[in-house]
C-alpha cells in the first residue's frame, strides 16, 4: 500500500492506494471527499451519413442547451450552429465561415468539452 496527499482545486485529500494482481490499483478516500463527475461517453459515430471538411468547434466545456441549425441548411459566417450552456450562461458557436450543414455531431443534453467538434459544414 502507498499512501499520497492530493490537492483537487485547493481541497487536500490523503488517500491510500494498494495494488492488485491485475494491475489496477483501487483508491480508498475517506468519506468526505467529493466524487469526481461521471464523464461523458464517446461518441461512436457522427449523427449523420457526411461529415464536412470545416469543423465547427465548442468554446467551452458544457452541456449543449439548443441546435439551432439543421443538416443541408446553408449558413453565413457568424450565423449561430449550436448553443452550449456553461456556468448557467448560454454560448453560441457559430459558423467559422460561410457554408452548408454537413453533419450535426451532438443532442441536446450531451456534455461536450472545449475544442470538440460540434458539427461540420462544407
Amino acid at each position: 500500500m502507498k499512501n499520497y496527499t492530493i490537492t483537487v482545486n485547493g481541497n487536500v485529500y490523503d488517500v491510500t492506494v494498494e495494488e492488485n494482481g491485475a494491475g489496477a490499483a483501487p483508491v480508498s478516500a475517506p468519506a468526505s471527499a467529493p466524487k469526481a463527475a461521471p464523464k461523458a461517453a464517446p461518441k461512436a459515430a457522427p449523427k449523420s451519413a457526411g461529415a464536412g471538411s470545416i469543423k465547427v468547434e465548442a468554446g467551452a466545456a458544457g452541456k449543449v442547451f439548443k441546435i439551432e441549425a439543421s443538416v443541408g441548411q446553408k449558413l453565413s459566417k457568424g450565423d449561430t450552429v449550436v448553443i452550449v450552456e456553461a456556468m448557467k450562461m448560454e454560448i453560441p458557436v457559430v459558423a467559422p465561415e460561410d457554408g452548408t450543414v454537413a453533419s450535426i455531431d451532438v443532442a441536446v443534453g450531451d456534455m461536450v468539452e472545449g475544442g470538440a467538434v460540434l458539427a461540420t459544414l462544407n
